[in-house]
């Protein structure tokens, strides 16, 4: 006959459960803490303003990313008004008093990636098309080897590097020594925007003429923006070319180059990683 007690009523234990060590096990699984890791910041903190929390900072603290993370990530309201991923960068730096906004673009793009191969593994898959027979396939990347770009030599660039952490540089043609800076996330931002909106109202495109006016702080020791405006409204090509190739060259950032196989006409090439809607929101 089926023993009816036994279904109904375990088995007593043939030793005493320790109530403390069962407690103590199940507070350990809700204690759990998020791990941590160091991200490089390919600025080296030497860009940043005084009293910025990164000024002189090789590195910033970021946790892993987690299942609330990826709610912000697909938060509809988040990704229409378009501050989905500056809330996810704000999340994941433990430093609170650092800002999104307030990142240098080089060193936003590092605890991206980083973030990503914590949240998603470092295969990233995506579209890309062959720059030789523009065939558009599925390649995958390894985020890994995506490092720091190295630092440029300031002296063979004939450039240098102020307190305040702008460069100083001499014009080939007109021999005026202007002084740049590095656009911090939001500076470039509103410069985008800026373009945007003038190609919105149809006014003649000035993207050249913007961008300079963005990045030069001064112009032989003068700062009045009037002044600087109308030196580039007449600067010649080549002192233009040469401050957009400088700066370039010194903005830190992260070298996204890796090697491309196309997998139809076998052409190999180094290119840049595309950041597509796949790097967070893949399928």
């Amino acid at each position: 006959m089926r023993n009816n007690s036994d279904r109904i009523r375990p088995n007593e234990p043939s030793e005493p459960v320790d109530a403390f060590a069962q407690q103590s096990q199940q507070n350990s699984v809700f204690s759990f803490a998020t791990p941590t890791e160091m991200v490089e910041l390919p600025s080296k903190g030497l860009y940043y303003k005084e009293g910025h929390p990164l000024q002189g900072k090789e590195s910033v603290e970021i946790r892993f990313m987690t299942a609330k993370d990826e709610d912000i990530l697909t938060s509809k309201s988040l990704l229409k008004q378009g501050i989905a991923i500056d809330r996810l960068i704000e999340n994941v730096i433990l430093d609170k008093r650092i800002k999104a906004k307030d990142l240098l673009p080089g060193d936003r793009n590092a605890v991206l990636v980083a973030s990503r191969i914590s949240g998603f593994g470092s295969d990233y898959s995506t579209n890309i098309t062959c720059p030789a027979c523009a065939t558009t396939s599925k390649f995958t990347f390894d985020l890994e080897n995506v490092k720091p770009k190295e630092k440029p030599d300031y002296q063979e660039l004939d450039i240098t590097l102020t307190d305040s952490g702008t460069f100083l540089t001499t014009l080939p043609r007109t021999k005026v020594e202007v002084e740049i800076k590095i656009l911090d996330a939001k500076e470039e931002s509103n410069l985008l925007a800026s373009i945007d909106k003038q190609e919105k109202s149809g006014l003649p495109a000035s993207s050249n003429t913007s961008y300079l006016s963005a990045i030069i702080c001064s112009i032989n020791g003068e700062a009045n923006r009037i002044t600087i405006n109308r030196f580039i409204d007449n600067m010649p090509s080549l002192d233009s070319r040469h401050i957009r190739s400088v700066h370039s060259a010194v903005t830190p950032n992260i070298d996204m180059k890796h090697h491309f196989g196309c997998p139809k006409c076998g052409h190999e090439q180094e290119v840049d990683i595309p950041i597509t809607v796949d790097f967070f929101w893949s399928k």
